[in-house]
């Protein structure tokens, strides 16, 4: 998806009017300005789970959040363990303590959507995972680390 400013296009569209009626509470409840702002959100969505699911090999960036019990670390062992074996797509992971000894853990991931849904899948397969979600986007994280060109000739280390 192109992230440069573009002309905009109309759209005109005609929906139930309980579907539009709870288009309208969702803008309120937001606050946003218009429906299109609203509606330009959840078509990007859409196109970026389109995307995943069409064009295995695209390279896409995004979170994957994951819920589990915290069962004596034992979980939370398997998990990085399963993350390692991803060390391409796992750009970082934050974790947090919730009640009742679950714990909340949000992976920021980058890499080709089917590699992303291995991941998901592999991650979904430790015992005490109870939620997990990926939500991703076309748009790309900028590389890491490129090494230098004058260094990579010469032989230089970094």
């Amino acid at each position: 998806m192109n992230s440069e400013p573009t002309s905009l296009a109309r759209l005109s569209m005609s929906l139930p009017g309980e579907l539009f009626r709870q288009l309208d509470v969702m803008v309120e409840e937001r606050g946003l300005p218009s429906r299109s702002q609203l509606i330009a959100e959840l078509i990007r969505h859409a196109l970026a789970e389109h995307e995943a699911h069409t064009r295995p090999d695209e390279m896409l960036a995004g979170t994957i959040t994951i819920v589990y019990r915290g069962d004596r670390g034992r979980v939370r062992h398997q998990l990085a363990q399963t993350q390692g074996e991803y060390l391409k797509e796992v750009i970082s992971s934050q974790h947090v303590f919730l009640e009742d000894d679950q714990s909340l853990e949000v992976l920021l991931v980058q890499g080709p959507a089917v590699r992303l849904k291995e991941l998901c899948d592999a991650l979904r397969r430790v015992r005490g995972v109870h939620q997990l979600q990926l939500v991703t986007t076309t748009a790309l994280l900028p590389p890491l680390y490129e090494p230098d060109v004058a260094e990579s000739s010469n032989g230089a280390v970094a």
